[in-house]
């Protein structure tokens, strides 16, 4: 008799996932993506994410921003010409703005009342609130080139019906009667160009000679090497009243400016120029230079296309970094007489009248222009580390 032959079992199709059921990949799709994200971001893109969780350096971004356009439009904020001065308006105190009046809004000012002081027989000046001068925004002042080539002579504030020198004082003024207000925004014009030309003088002089020493070794290592370890070994402010005393006293503004940006220069290049030479010489025996070289690149190519971009973050940071040091040694130089001089006007020579204790004890606003100089290189700093932290996002 025929035995029936069992039906093979049959593979049941998987059931449906129950409702409700939580699905383990699904879950996992969000970190998939990030890591698909990152896996494919460039360098930069990299460097700007992990840049943004600094807060600190993201404040330091922001303030050295406002700083740097305060500069293209520093004619536009001084309501007063710097130059102008009397010296019967010497040493006021600083008059602050009154916003409101009886509830509303007027920004006013009070006038000032003189009197001779009968014990030293100087005029000073005292608020009288009798005396309200009303103070307007975009306003007509001393007349000047808007971004260098556009005539105007609006200005953020003025005052109604009278010239803004003889009537506001925001920071007061100096012995000769100018404004601070107005002469700090000029400073900080010159102080903070000085140092962003003085850093990118700096930058090409130590990426090219640091390039040059480490990529061809010999005898232009030995030459550039030895210049640096001479640079470095002579003490700085020596190294400054020299050099600033070779700079002739009939020299116009322009001229001195010229040459204190390149005195701060030819000290601030060694230290990158160092490490520029100490990358490019573990760089120059690795495989891709010698791929890049086997097929006929030029030597300009290898440097700046397949070498330089490697450590360009590392550059960027060094430079951020150095910016506060090009600024405080325009300070020095210009508070010292080494510098620039009057009629110049930067956070140095603004500074210069506060070498008086006797002075600063009467008029402490004097040394108001050292707040942006400290603000300026906490900024700077703040946003160096940031950009050093940020320079190798794969660590």
């Amino acid at each position: 008799m025929a035995q029936s032959i069992p039906a093979p079992h049959s593979v049941s199709a998987p059931s449906a996932v129950a409702p409700g059921t939580a699905i383990p990949l699904a879950a996992d799709e969000p970190v998939a993506a990030a890591e698909e994200r990152v896996s494919v971001a460039s360098q930069w893109q990299l460097m700007w994410w992990r840049f943004r969780k600094h807060k600190l350096a993201m404040i330091g971004a922001v303030v050295v921003l406002v700083f740097y356009s305060s500069i293209i439009v520093a004619d536009f904020l001084a309501y007063a010409d710097p130059e102008v001065s009397d010296a019967q308006r010497g040493l006021i105190a600083p008059q602050p703005i009154n916003w409101t009046l009886d509830g509303a809004f007027y920004p006013h000012v009070y006038g000032l009342s003189g009197q001779r002081d009968p014990l030293t027989f100087k005029r000073v000046y005292a608020p009288d609130p009798e005396k309200k001068v009303t103070v307007q925004f975009f306003a007509e002042g001393f007349p000047y080139n808007f971004l260098g080539f556009i005539p105007t002579n609006r200005h953020l504030i003025g005052v109604e019906g009278g010239r803004a020198e003889e009537n506001i004082f925001i920071l007061g003024t100096d012995l000769q009667g100018r404004d601070m207000w107005s002469r700090l925004m000029y400073a900080t014009r010159i102080s903070l160009t000085i140092g962003l030309v003085s850093v990118t003088t700096s930058l090409v002089l130590g990426v090219v000679l640091g390039g040059l020493s480490g990529f061809y070794g010999g005898w232009i290592d030995t030459v550039v090497q030895r210049v640096i370890e001479i640079l470095r070994s002579i003490p700085t402010i020596p190294l400054w009243m020299g050099l600033a005393a070779a700079v002739p006293q009939h020299w116009s503004i322009l001229q001195v400016y010229f040459v204190i940006t390149i005195i701060i220069s030819l000290i601030g290049w060694t230290e990158l120029a160092r490490v520029v030479r100490g990358r490019f010489l573990s760089l120059r025996e690795e495989d891709f230079v010698m791929a890049a070289d086997l097929v006929g690149a030029s030597q300009a190519r290898i440097i700046f296309v397949h070498m330089v971009p490697l450590f360009l973050s590392h550059i960027i940071a060094a430079t951020t970094l150095a910016l506060p040091a090009m600024i405080i040694s325009e300070t020095s130089l210009s508070f010292l007489g080494l510098g620039l001089r009057p009629p110049a006007i930067s956070w140095g020579v603004l500074l210069q009248q506060a070498q008086n204790v006797q002075t600063v004890a009467i008029s402490p606003w004097l040394l108001l222009p050292a707040i942006p100089v400290i603000i300026v290189i906490l900024a700077f700093n703040f946003l160096g580390d940031g950009l050093r932290d940020a320079a190798d996002p794969y660590n």
